[in-house]
């Protein structure tokens, strides 16, 4: 089963001449792969699953259905969230820009959206409290301030940490897309 999500298209990495190698503009697309913290912690997610519902196949033919119902449940809810942690960046499209984060999905129309740049400044280290000098991929959208810009995404992600150059693509990418969309 593709999991197109997942991976990235290839031709922003072979077409170096093209800023924005995709012939079809309309469809969302993540213009990086995600990176190896990510996709470790999606895959013990579904390891955990596994473990879930083997634990609910035992228990369905032990006790009772309701009991091996509510255990397969909890087991599809980790799925859905190692999934949705695979989904989990910046999106283009003609359209806009949407970031996906875990619990929500934002997307911004070009016309909104004023500059998108990347920033040296404090950042979140892996999402967590603890913040380290790095840089960050920010979006300043009209009708927002130039304080309240949104972080799309930074150099200590989960798809960027210790991936300097994969970051510059990736960052690079989205500013060719917002530049030419921009324009219209």
């Amino acid at each position: 089963m593709p999991l197109p999500f997942l991976t990235a298209d290839r031709a922003f990495e072979t077409a170096d001449d093209l800023a924005l190698p995709y012939h079809d503009r309309d469809r969302w697309r993540r213009p990086y792969r995600p990176g190896p913290w990510r996709v470790g912690a999606a895959a013990l997610w579904l390891l955990l699953a596994s473990f879930v519902l083997f634990a609910a196949v035992i228990i369905a033919f032990t006790a009772s259905a309701a009991e091996a119902a509510v255990i397969f449940g909890i087991a599809l809810a980790v799925i859905v969230c190692a999934l949705r942690l695979l989904r989990m960046g910046a999106w283009v499209s003609a359209r806009g820009l949407r970031h996906v984060t875990f619990f929500g999905t934002r997307t911004t129309p070009w016309e909104r959206v004023v500059t998108v740049r990347t920033a040296q400044q404090p950042v979140r280290w892996l999402g967590l409290p603890r913040t380290v000098q790095g840089q960050a991929l920010v979006l300043v959208r009209r009708d927002r301030a130039e304080q309240d810009a949104q972080v799309l995404m930074t150099t200590h992600n989960a798809d960027f940490l210790a991936r300097q150059g994969s970051f510059d693509r990736a960052a690079d990418t989205i500013e060719a897309w917002a530049a030419e969309h921009g324009r219209r």
